[in-house]
């Protein structure tokens, strides 16, 4: 839903129609062959295969094939995906998770509908969690670390690791960004105890709906997993736990094993427009981007530069038709949502700063060279 604010300074075309020249938006472009998905959905009918069908076992086995895991296991969301692999390792009400406050509202959520209480790192300039300040706030009562691969790079985990070995914590990897993403040769599937991945309309793999999976290579996890998405029935007549209701749907499965014979093309797209950014952005002054580290593979879900008068770059872009956006101008301790935790401005100098400067450009895999040019000349234009 776009703000009031930026409502005032939209083109008309964009009121009626809800869509900017260069948008972020591209699912009409990228299921333009849906037609082959509904054939695939006519099968599911004519078989009647509805709840944890032969399509979900497939995707399973396809997704933990492409991260080099042993178990994958398809659920409802990815918010899902990182509640459940709490449960799954025993977070209850008393125990504090430590994750970072730049990141989206379902990370802290997963957290608190848990039981648990988030514990904030701040940011590193990166956008990720800073593992120096992970270890100030580990305390007894700490059971896990959550890092969250923002934009799709994947956190410091050989410190973050490290930490947790030390203090015999748990990992979940918010990976719901990093869908073939790599550290020092490792997929994102493979950083930490769990990782958790979104199949979301706005993710880089992405369904018809919502839609989740996790990563483990822990028999035992996956295990209980399996029972917590589905009730805890280890069968149609025998229920070991009481459990939730989160299994993914077969006909998000048919969609989600189509756009994985797609996802290599998407990941490559980003990856190249995302450095044809870089190279035309990187001598303006006014522009910040982030390091990018050789051994590290980022997958680009979003492509993030902090600016200068950030606000008002955003609006003369959005006036000229470049859809600009903004994750997020309210970092997740100064939400209302986490009054309860008495957190002030100041406590997260970086994630705030960040928060005030940083911007996203479309860079999905349907944009042109000639519509980032015109970003690139907008952008130096609004400079001067």
């Amino acid at each position: 839903m776009t703000s009031p604010i930026i409502q005032n300074f939209l083109p008309e075309q964009y009121r009626q129609t809800g869509a900017l020249e260069i948008n972020h938006n591209y699912l009409h472009d990228q299921f333009a062959d849906h037609e082959v998905i509904w054939t695939k959905i006519r099968e599911v009918v004519r078989r009647g295969d509805f709840t944890l069908g032969s399509e979900v076992d497939q995707v399973e086995a396809e997704f933990a094939a492409i991260n080099g895991v042993k178990h994958a296991i398809g659920v409802g969301s990815g918010t899902d995906a990182l509640f459940l692999s709490l449960k799954a390792l025993g977070i209850d009400k008393g125990d504090e998770v430590i994750t970072t406050p730049y990141t989206f509202y379902a990370t802290i959520g997963a957290i608190v509908t848990a039981g648990a209480t988030p514990v904030f790192a701040d940011a590193r300039d990166d956008y990720n969690i800073d593992p120096a300040e992970i270890e100030k706030k580990i305390t007894a009562k700490t059971k896990a670390i959550m890092p969250v691969h923002w934009s799709g790079k994947p956190c410091d985990m050989d410190a973050i690791e490290a930490i947790a070995k030390k203090h015999g914590l748990a990992i979940v990897s918010d990976a719901c960004h990093a869908i073939k993403a790599s550290y020092k040769g490792r997929h994102s599937g493979e950083l930490g105890t769990i990782a958790c991945f979104s199949f979301h309309p706005l993710k880089n793999l992405n369904v018809w709906g919502d839609g989740g999976i996790i990563a483990t290579n822990s028999d035992e996890l996956a295990d209980k997993l399996r029972l917590l998405r589905n009730h805890g029935l280890a069968g149609r007549d025998e229920c070991r736990i009481f459990a939730y209701n989160s299994r993914l749907d077969t006909i998000q499965a048919v969609v989600a094993r189509h756009m994985l014979g797609k996802i290599d093309h998407i990941t490559a797209s980003r990856i190249a427009n995302s450095q044809y950014f870089d190279d035309g952005l990187r001598d303006i002054p006014q522009i910040t981007i982030p390091a990018r580290e050789a051994d590290v593979k980022q997958v680009y879900h979003l492509y993030m530069v902090r600016c200068e008068q950030r606000d008002m770059l955003q609006k003369y872009l959005v006036e000229n038709n470049v859809d600009a956006k903004v994750h997020y101008p309210v970092p997740m301790h100064l939400q209302p949502a986490a009054a309860f935790l008495g957190h002030k401005m100041g406590d997260f100098p970086v994630t705030e700063a960040i928060a005030a400067s940083a911007l996203s450009l479309p860079v999905h895999e349907f944009i042109t060279r000639e519509q980032q040019d015109r970003v690139i000349q907008l952008i130096k234009a609004f400079y001067g």
